[in-house]
């Protein structure tokens, strides 16, 4: 059981690892463009989902 619940979380982690990526991706196409709101929203959803892995981290390691 714990091992499937350590799979799962593993595997939620490399998706929102994909996640941040692709949202980087974006707002690195738009850094040195006028529209610094949007490169502050994208930059705020990726410290997010940065939190979310290392809650995600801290989670896999209390089982």
């Amino acid at each position: 059981m714990i091992s499937s619940v350590r799979a799962e979380l593993s595997s939620i982690t490399s998706q929102v690892e994909e996640l941040m990526g692709r949202v980087t991706k974006i707002a690195d196409e738009y850094r040195h463009t006028p529209d610094s709101q949007f490169v502050t929203e994208c930059n705020s959803a990726e410290r997010s989902l940065m939190t979310t892995i290392r809650a995600l981290d801290r989670a896999r390691k209390h089982l």
